[in-house]
C-alpha cells in the first residue's frame, strides 16, 4: 500500500527500537527522514527507501 507522508504523521514500523516502542514522529520527510521515537524520544535519519519497506501503518497528525 502507498501510503503519503507528512510531517507530524506518526508511522508504525515493523521492528520494534530497542526501547520497545514501534512508533515514530515524523520530523521530516524528502530523501531521508528525520524520525522521533515515541517511546524515548530518540532521533534518527533513514532513508525513505527504508521507511516505505518497513511501514506496517501510518496515523495522519490530528
Amino acid at each position: 500500500m502507498a501510503y503519503i507522508y507528512e510531517v507530524g504523521d506518526v508511522v508504525t514500523l515493523k521492528k520494534p527500537h530497542p526501547c520497545g516502542s514501534r512508533e515514530w514522529e515524523i520530523l521530516r520527510v524528502g530523501a531521508d527522514f528525520r524520525l522521533k521515537c515515541m517511546g524515548c524520544g530518540h532521533q534518527i535519519m533513514i532513508s525513505r527507501k527504508l521507511v516505505e519497506k518497513n511501514t506496517k501503518d501510518l496515523r495522519k497528525k490530528a
